[in-house]
């Protein structure tokens, strides 16, 4: 797909989360009966609850790490906890889903309060089982080098929606 018009980077997932990467793996994530595509939107009631992650590979051998971001927390025009980790599952095994990882940092659903955030789903190729462990915070993750820590390399997938305060969820801001 040429570059302008990859919906990660049209999105700034590419650049503001990761850097440019080649999608080896397959990766649906659904919410209920909603699949997830690059720069859809979702309301918070309907991401209440964690959802359904579904990976490909081929090597059963091979284990992954899956990492929920939100890199407009708390704003997009001030994300000054630029990346909130919402969930963490490593040692997914290929062709299965995070329901057979390792869930490390529990989910928190998106909440945002002002303006359209992002929520980015990163998944990365472990280099073995119980390699890669959870930080000891949410906010200020920072994807990059989290994955510099753990020695995942590049991304081989991710996707990414997008969420904003549902109207009539409370009073008006000032």
């Amino acid at each position: 797909m040429p570059r302008d018009r990859d919906p990660l980077v049209v999105g700034r997932v590419i650049g503001d989360v990761v850097e440019a990467f080649n999608r080896t793996i397959p990766i649906r994530v659904t919410y209920g009966n909603r699949e997830v595509n690059n720069g859809c939107e979702l309301r918070p009631s309907a991401v209440v609850t964690y959802p359904r992650v579904e990976i490909g590979g081929d090597d059963l051998r091979t284990f992954y790490t899956l990492v929920m971001v939100d890199p407009d927390a708390p704003s997009p025009s001030d994300p000054s906890l630029r990346e909130y980790l919402h969930w963490l599952v490593t040692d997914i095994p290929a062709t299965t889903g995070a329901s057979f990882g390792q869930e490390a940092v529990c989910y928190e659903n998106p909440r945002p309060t002002v303006g359209i955030h992002r929520f980015v789903f990163v998944l990365f190729r472990q280099l073995g089982r119980q390699t890669v462990f959870a930080p000891g915070w949410r906010q200020n993750f920072n994807t990059r080098e989290f994955a510099e820590l753990y020695n995942l390399g590049s991304p081989v997938a991710a996707v990414y929606f997008n969420c904003q305060r549902e109207s009539g969820s409370g009073g008006r801001r000032r």
